[in-house]
């Protein structure tokens, strides 16, 4: 295995990353955001108000981007043992 190939398999991976982690993570974001904006319009200023509209927004984003997060960890984990494999035949 050349030094190429596990920087190819680590570039890779982490762009499969980002790519799965995005959607929650701007869901995250817009929630956060227009809860804080709620808080500074109405000066509440209660730190545990936002943590029950993330978790119904995260739970609803996993549940319609679930299906597709694990489509593409799964291929990915095909493609990576694929090449893994023909790897160690080929030494």
């Amino acid at each position: 295995m050349s030094p190429e190939s596990v920087v190819t398999f680590g570039r890779h991976g982490l762009e499969i990353l980002l790519t799965v982690a995005a959607p929650l993570l701007i869901v995250a974001l817009l929630v956060g955001l227009a809860v804080s904006v709620l808080q500074a319009v109405t000066q509440i200023n209660e730190a545990t108000l936002s943590f029950l509209p993330k978790l119904l927004s995260l739970s609803l984003a996993l549940v319609i981007a679930g299906p597709w997060i694990l489509a593409v960890l799964t291929d990915y984990l095909r493609q990576v043992l694929g090449e893994i494999a023909n790897l160690t035949f080929l030494n």
